[in-house]
């Protein structure tokens, strides 16, 4: 299946039924007066989230969807049938932005939330409804409402509770693949991940959680170098960063230039990314040119108040210590967001690192 994130599509309610103009006309009843029924409304355009659906695609070959408009009203007070609701199913974590204004209509975060995109134009009143002592006979009805038109922009962000980021190549697929049972494409070349994978980790008793291994960032990606802004903003949802380094390369210049670089595109691309807590990890130790380095490298990070661990994902050496540090971030953001809830302090510092 194809991973389409975004779509932009054409929705558009039914109009409301006109009024009826009609008579009695029944025998033996002189005079029976106006008995015009009322329209039927238009039926709206519903979306609602699905845990079933984990992509946009079906959008981008139907970019147009129209409901039924409402029946016309009939004689004998009898009201126009009312046109069918359209229900549409989207991957939870979708959000609808209107695309004239790009502002945010609704964003489904759980399993059967619902949205109404369109509203059906209400049926016109039928020329019952006008009687007047000076109008006995009224021979006009209203039109129908017509109904909500709008193009909109659907815009899926994945959910995870762990986003692996990092510069291509730094080892983000391979790990996900050794701790969960997602199988990512896995290359020796940068940009083997071309679409966001997410994975299921279990780890202790009955403690699990979902990653998603975000394709690599370099210099430039908020502005749309790489894979830019196409993915960049599925880490938006993540509690927790896991951040990777590699300082195996030849052009090596730093692990923290490495770290400082990425932060800075997160940062530029949404400000609000640098508040969420980071786990940082060197990769590659299973190269001896790797073990020369660290020493160093965790040295400065230390001296900057960051602790970095240290793990290969070829040979699975470390990736306890990594998962355990990421279950007890988890534990310290969601104590930390029930503590904003309850007006309470953080339980962990500002910059949000774990010690």
């Amino acid at each position: 299946m194809k991973f389409i994130d975004e779509a932009k599509i054409f929705i558009q309610a039914g109009h409301g039924g006109r009024g009826c103009v009609s008579f009695r006309r029944e025998k033996y009843v002189p005079r029976g007066g106006p008995d015009g029924g009322d329209g039927g409304k238009g039926g709206d355009i519903i979306f609602h989230a699905s845990h079933n659906l984990a992509t946009l695609l079906d959008f981008r070959y139907r970019p147009r969807h129209e409901a039924p408009s409402g029946a016309s009203g009939e004689g004998n007070n009898r009201t126009g049938r009312s046109g069918e609701d359209i229900e549409i199913a989207v991957p939870v974590g979708t959000v609808f932005k209107n695309a004239a204004t790009m502002e945010i209509l609704a964003d489904l975060t759980h399993d059967g939330e619902r949205f109404i995109a369109a509203m059906g134009g209400i049926g016109g009143k039928g020329n019952a409804h006008f009687t007047s002592s000076t109008n006995r006979a009224p021979r006009f009805a209203q039109d129908g409402m017509p109904g909500e038109e709008r193009w909109i922009i659907l815009e899926l962000k994945l959910l995870a509770d762990v986003g692996i980021i990092g510069r291509p190549n730094v080892g983000k697929s391979t790990f996900i693949s050794r701790v969960s049972a997602a199988r990512p494409k896995i290359a020796d070349y940068p940009f083997t991940t071309l679409i966001p994978n997410l994975g299921v980790v279990s780890y202790g008793q009955n403690q699990g959680f979902v990653i998603a291994d975000i394709p690599g960032l370099i210099t430039g990606a908020h502005t749309g170098a790489g894979m830019g802004v196409q993915f960049l903003k599925h880490v938006e949802r993540t509690s927790v960063f896991l951040h990777i380094l590699d300082i195996s390369e030849e052009d090596y210049q730093g692990a923290w230039e490495l770290y400082e670089s990425i932060n800075r595109e997160l940062g530029l691309f949404n400000a609000s990314l640098m508040n969420k807590p980071q786990i940082v990890a060197i990769n590659k130790t299973d190269l001896p040119i790797t073990r020369e380095r660290m020493k160093k490298d965790i040295d400065i990070f230390r001296e900057k108040g960051i602790e970095v661990s240290a793990f290969s994902a070829v040979t699975g050496e470390g990736l306890d210590g990594i998962l355990g540090r990421l279950t007890e971030q988890l534990k310290r953001s969601s104590a930390h967001t029930q503590g904003e809830q309850r007006g309470e302090g953080k339980p962990y510092d500002e910059k949000g690192n774990s010690h």
